[in-house]
């Protein structure tokens, strides 16, 4: 038996290449403050995916359509003024999931497999998911690493940026497509629902750590990794849903940066009240 054969040592590979696509693309999200946006767009997705399930195509093409569709008319409305990009990214978020939730209803014995679409089924994943994960990754990689001079002074000053003569709009669109696929790609690892904790998280917890985008990237990609294989063992430890795991792994690793950044600073504060104590008491 090679060692692809095994299912635990699928879902090791999955979670390391799924973990370092989230991180990568949850840098951007965190950046420009995307995250309900995502929220949205993995509940837009769930149709695409039931509905190409249902038809006998790839999940990720149909996931990819619908995500996409939703991605430009975000993209228009912000271009739009008058109009709240917000709200209507509230609507899409519910309105996309109760019609995957009808797709589901109409297919007689077909409930049974909603779960697999909401939070993954990391443990069944195939060569096949490896190898559209992994060209996700170079492709999603390359994406960032090219724009990553326009998306990094967007995200900091859009204003300056669109003045500099930089196409906001059309970066825009490349960052919302390249969250979608990254969404799409990580269904099989944790679900539509469940792959916005693992995007957002560890790029969360990373910017408390530092202000310089190289050094938050990487602890993102550490963050997000170190989440997936944390929560496999958790998974297979005690015999809970992997997705599930993973998920509250991420969150306790944002909860636990949290927490030390704020004693930090608490610290500091101390530290400067003494300080000015102590030089108030020589005087």
């Amino acid at each position: 038996m090679s060692w692809w054969d095994d299912a635990l040592h699928r879902a090791t590979a999955e979670v390391i290449l799924a973990g370092a696509l989230a991180g990568l693309v949850g840098v951007q999200v965190v950046l420009r403050r995307l995250s309900f946006f995502t929220m949205a767009l993995t509940h837009a997705t769930f149709p695409g995916v039931v509905l190409a399930s249902i038809i006998g195509v790839n999940i990720m093409l149909g996931g990819v359509v619908a995500g996409s569709i939703i991605a430009l008319g975000v993209a228009a409305l912000t271009r739009r003024r008058g109009q709240d990009a917000s709200a209507a990214t509230g609507v899409l978020l519910s309105a996309g999931f109760a019609l995957g939730a009808a797709l589901v209803a109409t297919q007689s014995g077909f409930s049974r497999d909603l779960s697999s679409f909401l939070v993954g089924s990391i443990l069944t994943v195939g060569p096949q998911d490896l190898v559209t994960t992994a060209i996700a990754l170079v492709v999603v990689g390359g994406v960032l690493a090219v724009g990553a001079r326009p998306l990094v002074s967007i995200g900091f000053d859009r204003t300056s940026a669109q003045a500099g003569g930089m196409r906001v709009g059309a970066w825009d669109i490349v960052l919302l497509l390249t969250i979608e696929v990254v969404v799409v790609t990580m269904v099989p690892a944790v679900g539509t629902i469940l792959a916005v904790s693992l995007i957002v998280a560890p790029a969360a917890a990373a910017r408390l750590w530092s202000d310089r985008l190289p050094v938050v990237t990487a602890l993102s990609v550490t963050f997000a990794v170190g989440s997936g294989l944390a929560g496999l063992w958790f998974s297979s430890r005690w015999d809970v849903a992997a997705g599930a795991s993973i998920s509250l792994t991420a969150t306790a690793v944002l909860a636990v940066s949290w927490a030390i950044d704020r004693l930090r600073t608490a610290t500091g504060r101390l530290a400067l009240v003494t300080a000015a104590d102590s030089a108030g008491a020589r005087t």
